[in-house]
């Protein structure tokens, strides 16, 4: 039998935990756990995102294959929650694949570390 593991956190790398952290307290509505140079993180007590210090580490393009995760965010109102995260320092893509003929499946986005991120509505019945 394989031993089974437990999730307790993803780790992002980014050059400047802190303000990465603060971002995505906000995004998250998530508190702040732990703010240095070197390591930040959020949580909320059962999930928790990290981020570690890389200075070296360089942001792929998109849309490209050299993109190694992203992050779906589920939102009430995709429209307003673009709007917001842009506001906090997030671009917005000009290539959205979850766009079709006008009609807004779901909005790709980038951190202000260039990691993509995903905004979706909420589903129906939900």
């Amino acid at each position: 039998m394989t031993t089974k593991a437990k999730v307790i956190a993803t780790t992002i790398d980014c050059d400047d935990p802190r303000a990465l952290a603060a971002f995505y307290a906000e995004v998250l509505g998530m508190p702040v756990q732990v703010a240095e140079d070197e390591y930040a993180a959020v949580g909320d007590g059962t999930w928790n995102l990290y981020f570690a210090r890389l200075p070296e580490r360089k942001p792929v393009a998109w849309p490209s294959d050299d993109k190694q995760f992203h992050i779906d965010l589920r939102v009430p109102d995709v429209e307003q929650a673009v709007q917001d995260y842009l506001a906090l320092g997030a671009t917005k893509p000009e290539f959205q694949p979850g766009v079709t003929d006008g009609n807004v499946g779901w909005i790709v986005m980038q951190d202000p570390a260039g990691h993509v991120f995903c905004v979706c509505p909420e589903q129906s019945g939900s």
